[in-house]
C-alpha cells in the first residue's frame, strides 16, 4: 500500500471520471467533509482484481473536529473502499441488482482518538481493515453490526490494551444506495480482552451501550483511544453485576459459535472398527462435510451474531429474517421451506453411545457461555474447527429440526457432531465446570467426566491441535 491524495476531480465536477460505486461513496462522504475535498488516502498499489493482496482500492483518512456539545472529541475518521462494489463490471463483485447489496454490502470506518501535536493521521488503520477485508473476501463471511472479533495482538502494534474489536453502525455515515446496491458503513471499535470477553458471554450491542457511556471508553461515537490504560469495569466495578451478569441472566448470549481448537472422538466403536468415524480424532484424516452442511455451520457462525433477529442456525441458501415477522420462541436448526436438514445421500447420520470432547483453553473457557448463555436459554453453540472439517454443536432440548435426540443424544453426520444435552445435565456441568470461568492461564490437560452420560471433555494445550492431519 502507499499514501496518495485522489485527484479533485469529483469535487469539481468531473464525476464521470470516477467509477459509480466509488463516486456514491465519495458523495457520502463529501457530505460530512465539505471541507476536505481531497483527503489524504492509503491505496492498494497494485489492485486486487490485478492480482494485489489488498482487497480495498482506498481507504479515505478524515480529521474530524468532534462535537463538544455531544461530548464527542477530535478525532481520525477512516472510511475503507472496496468491499462494496466501486465498478459494476464484475471485475471484484457480481453485480446481482440495484434493490441488494452492492459486493458484501458494507465498508468499514474507524474513528481513532487524535492525539495532541498530530498533523497527519497514522496510517496503520489501513492495514487494521485490510486484514478484515482479506478475511472477508477469502471466507466470504460478512460482518453486522454487534460483531466481535478476537484479534489477541494490539490494533497498532504497540503495547496498548486494546487488542480486540466490536462492530456498529457509524453514528454519521448514512447507507448509500448505489447504482450496484446499497452500501451500509460498519464502524470498527477498539476494545480490551475484557470487555471483549463480556461481549462473547452477553451480546456485542450490549458492550457497545456501556461503552458509549464512558467518555474515555469511546463516547457517544465510540472513538478508539490506543492509550486507554483502564477498562470499563475498572472504571465503574458495577458494569459487570449490574448490567452483563443480569442481561446474560435476562437474555442469554447472542453468540451461536466460534472457529476453534477441537475435535472429538467417538468411543462407542474400537478404533480399528473401519466404518467408524474416530476420523475426526487428533492424528488422524478429518473426513470432509458435506457442502450442505458447510453452509449451514458457515451460516450459523456468520448469522449468530445479527442483532435483532433470533439466533439461529440457518438453512441452506436461507435468507435474512424477515425482522417483521414474528419469530418463534423456540431456537430452530429447520429451513423455513423445509421439514429439517436433509442429510447429504452419502453421509449417513449416526447416534454414538459415547463420546469425547478436546477443546484448547481458550475454546474450553467458553464452555460455561455456551450453557449457561446459550443452552438454558434454548439456543445452540457450534464450535467449527480452524484445522479442519469438525464441528460440535451443543443443542438444547428446545432446538428444533436437529439430528440429536432426548433418545439419542449424541449423533454424528460425517464430521459433525451433535450434542442435546437436558436442563438438568447442563445445570450439572456448569457446577463441574465452574474452574473454566477462571481466565488465567492454568495448568494443563483437565480433564472432566460424566461415566453415567457417557461423556468426557478435555481441555488440552494448543500443541495437540497442531497436527497437520487434525
Amino acid at each position: 500500500m502507499d499514501e496518495m491524495r485522489p485527484s479533485s476531480g469529483a469535487h469539481l465536477g468531473l464525476a464521470s471520471l470516477f467509477p459509480p460505486g466509488l463516486q456514491a461513496i465519495y458523495g457520502e462522504c463529501r457530505r460530512i467533509y465539505h471541507d476536505q475535498p481531497n483527503p489524504l488516502q492509503v491505496t492498494a498499489i497494485v489492485k486486487y482484481w490485478l492480482g494485489g493482496p489488498d482487497p480495498l482500492d482506498y481507504i479515505s483518512m478524515y480529521r474530524n473536529v468532534g462535537c463538544p456539545a455531544l461530548d464527542v472529541q477530535e478525532h481520525w475518521h477512516y472510511v475503507s473502499l472496496g468491499l462494496s462494489d466501486l465498478y459494476g463490471d464484475n471485475r471484484v463483485h457480481e453485480f446481482t441488482g440495484q434493490e441488494g447489496p452492492s459486493g458484501f454490502g458494507f465498508e468499514l470506518t474507524f474513528r481513532l482518538k487524535r492525539e495532541a501535536g498530530e498533523t497527519a493521521p497514522p496510517t496503520w488503520p489501513a492495514e487494521l481493515m485490510q486484514g478484515l477485508a482479506r478475511y472477508v473476501f477469502q471466507s466470504e463471511n460478512t460482518f453486522c453490526s454487534g460483531d466481535h472479533i478476537s484479534w489477541h495482538s494490539p490494533l497498532d502494534n504497540s503495547e496498548s490494551r486494546i487488542q480486540h474489536m466490536l462492530l456498529t453502525e457509524d453514528p454519521q455515515m448514512q447507507p448509500v444506495q448505489t447504482p450496484f446496491g446499497i452500501v451500509n458503513f460498519l464502524q470498527i471499535v477498539g476494545v480490551c480482552t475484557e470487555e471483549l470477553q463480556a461481549a462473547q458471554q452477553w451480546n456485542g450491542q450490549g458492550i457497545l451501550d456501556l461503552l458509549r457511556g464512558v467518555h474515555v471508553a469511546g463516547g457517544p461515537w465510540l472513538i478508539t483511544d490506543m492509550r486507554r490504560g483502564e477498562t470499563i469495569f475498572d472504571i465503574d466495578p458495577h458494569l459487570q453485576q449490574e448490567r452483563v451478569d443480569k442481561g446474560i441472566e435476562t437474555d442469554g448470549s447472542n453468540l451461536s459459535g466460534v472457529s476453534a481448537k477441537c475435535a472429538w472422538d467417538d468411543l462407542s466403536r474400537p478404533p480399528e472398527d473401519e466404518d467408524d468415524s474416530r476420523s475426526i480424532c487428533i492424528g488422524s484424516q478429518p473426513r470432509r462435510l458435506s457442502d450442505k452442511d458447510t453452509e449451514q455451520i458457515r451460516e450459523a457462525l456468520r448469522k449468530g451474531l445479527e442483532i435483532n433477529s433470533k439466533s439461529v442456525l440457518p438453512p441452506i441458501n436461507s435468507q435474512r429474517h424477515n425482522q417483521d415477522r414474528p419469530l418463534s420462541r423456540k431456537d430452530s436448526l429447520e429451513s423455513e421451506s423445509s421439514a429439517a436438514i436433509v442429510p447429504h445421500e452419502l453421509v449417513r447420520t449416526r447416534q454414538l453411545e459415547s463420546v469425547h470432547l478436546k477443546f484448547n483453553q481458550e475454546s474450553g473457557t467458553l464452555l460455561p457461555l455456551c450453557l449457561r448463555g446459550r443452552l438454558l436459554h434454548g439456543r445452540h453453540f457450534t464450535y467449527k474447527s480452524i484445522n479442519g472439517d469438525t464441528a460440535i454443536t451443543f443443542v438444547s432440548t428446545g432446538v428444533e429440526g436437529a439430528f440429536a435426540t432426548e433418545e439419542h443424544p449424541y449423533a454424528a453426520h460425517g464430521p459433525w457432531l451433535q450434542i442435546l444435552l437436558t436442563e438438568e445435565f447442563v445445570e450439572q456441568m456448569l457446577g463441574d465446570l465452574q474452574d473454566l470461568n477462571v481466565h488465567e492461564e492454568s495448568k494443563l490437560p483437565k480433564e472432566y467426566s460424566w461415566p453415567d452420560k457417557k461423556l468426557k471433555i478435555s481441555v488440552l494445550p494448543d500443541t495437540v491441535f497442531d497436527s497437520p492431519l487434525q
